[in-house]
């Protein structure tokens, strides 16, 4: 499993994590008026930063359920587009994860583009193709006994496959992330449904023989497409373009969700 460590300021109060995933950039019902706004929003915000979960490309190739001939770039031209958008935020991406959009090329060509972007943005420690672990550590615990350490969160992300038509089915596919790692925060993508949910749980320590209840929020990313094309024709019911934002304290912890 792929583990990358974020050390951030301690002077962060609060962290925003956004998530960019599913945007399919060059699919003629991408949304680039959105996708250029939530990036204005975290170069410009002191404490915004991001999460890269696949999908990025619509990458659409011969033998692939998307169609090659109403793409509106290349596949190429829409590696060149996804690092123009990306790379004036690439010191606030976290963690970046290949979709399956992405990987057609992969299946094809054993080349992928995911990894391609984030080597040419110098930002390929914090690629993980499968998923990401990822450790962030900011702000400064406000208890007694840990003052003047930094706080740290542990989110794991992989961009994730199937999920079925009907919300239920999503809702499982996000929780069955738990089922792999422990974590603080699940970010899922793929099913293009925005959704958020806590859980409890008893996390256990063995150095000290003891545990505590913690909260796990569960988190699935929306996508940036417009009604239409291969979605229209499926059948498949609209999805909101909704991308939940994620806020973690910095003194203390404790995860909200806003979609």
């Amino acid at each position: 499993m792929k583990i990358v460590k974020a050390d951030l300021p301690s002077e962060l109060e609060t962290l925003e994590i956004h998530t960019f995933a599913d945007e399919h950039i060059g699919d003629k019902f991408c949304d680039m008026k959105d996708i250029q706004r939530r990036i204005d929003y975290v170069k410009n915000t002191p404490n915004a930063y991001c999460v890269l979960n696949g999908d990025l490309l619509n990458n659409a190739t011969r033998g692939s359920v998307s169609d090659i001939f109403s793409d509106t770039l290349t596949p190429m031209q829409q590696v060149d587009r996804g690092m123009e958008l990306f790379a004036p935020i690439k010191d606030k991406v976290l963690a970046v994860t290949s979709g399956n959009h992405e990987l057609r090329t992969y299946k094809n060509e054993g080349i992928d583009l995911s990894y391609i972007m984030a080597r040419e943005m110098r930002i390929e420690d914090k690629f993980g193709s499968e998923g990401v672990l990822l450790y962030v550590r900011f702000g400064l615990l406000n208890h007694r006994r840990s003052a003047g350490r930094k706080i740290q969160y542990k989110v794991y992300m992989t961009h994730g496959s199937g999920g079925g038509r009907r919300v239920g089915a999503k809702a499982n596919r996000l929780e069955e992330m738990a089922n792999k790692v422990d974590a603080d925060l699940y970010i899922h993508s793929h099913t293009h449904t925005p959704l958020v949910f806590p859980d409890r749980f008893f996390r256990t320590y063995e150095a000290s023989f003891g545990g505590e209840w913690v909260e796990r929020y569960f988190v699935n990313v929306g996508a940036a497409l417009d009604y239409g094309g291969y979605g229209e024709r499926a059948e498949y019911r609209p999805a909101s373009k909704q991308k939940p934002v994620i806020f973690l304290d910095g003194h203390k912890k404790g995860i909200r969700v806003e979609i």
